[in-house]
């Protein structure tokens, strides 16, 4: 992982760098859309990042037209994963469609015409294709999962697809309560969703965090002061 060469304190400032580095990116690639990645354990907020990022990079002076896309939108589907009996460990790797999701990335990175893509419902607790329309006229698209640094048979081929991969550096014990939070608003009781928590995502989280070697960057966040390495 290289080292640090600027480290703003404020997470303002972290965005704008992540920007910087995307448009850099979009700068110096030949035609097609920039892929950026995020990465990290659940609850290690990726998603509000990622949202973050695709709205830094359309305004100030230089506006770049980006999408979000979630690798959750490759989820199986529940049918399916109560067909191959992995229902009880939904959110592992083996749930998810990592070669839709690979296909996907590779039709991205083209910048072909309009592309559809598939969301995720956490009300439904199931994919929902189509929910997602790249325009023609994006540049970057910037794309989070727990998932994206995987060396598995599958997953590999996702991180090739990546033109910069950073990953969330964040502590067990700070996203437990709040995925505990997350599975009791899906439903579940505390005692189901305390439950849940340490038996699926603790044994997601400790692979996950074997993957940060396989980042571009480090962002990281020690009492409100992000860094980005």
């Amino acid at each position: 992982m290289p080292a640090s060469v600027d480290r703003p304190s404020d997470p303002a400032g972290v965005l704008r760098l992540m920007a910087a580095r995307s448009r850099s990116s979009h700068g110096m690639r030949a035609p097609g859309r920039v892929i950026v990645g995020l990465a990290g354990l659940p609850g290690s907020g990726k998603s509000t990042l990622a949202h973050a990022l695709v709205e830094q990079l359309g305004s100030g002076p230089s506006p770049i037209d980006a999408a979000y896309i979630p690798m959750d939108g490759f989820h199986l589907s529940n049918a399916e994963l109560d067909r191959r009996g992995l229902t009880e460990v939904k959110g592992a790797p083996e749930t998810f469609d990592a070669v839709g999701y690979t296909a996907l990335l590779a039709r991205l990175r083209e910048g072909v015409g309009v592309v559809e893509a598939p969301g995720y419902d956490r009300s439904l607790h199931e994919a929902v294709p189509g929910r997602i329309v790249v325009p023609a006229t994006c540049a970057v698209v910037v794309t989070e999962g727990n998932y994206l640094g995987l060396p598995g048979p599958e997953w590999f081929r996702v991180r090739g697809q990546l033109d910069a991969l950073w990953f969330i550096d964040a502590a067990w014990d700070t996203v437990r309560p709040r995925l505990v939070d997350r599975h009791m608003t899906g439903g579940r009781t505390r005692a189901d969703a305390e439950a849940w928590t340490d038996r699926v995502d603790a044994a997601n989280a400790a692979l996950i965090e074997q993957t940060a070697a396989r980042a571009d960057g480090l962002l990281s966040d020690a009492g409100g002061q992000w860094r980005l390495t």
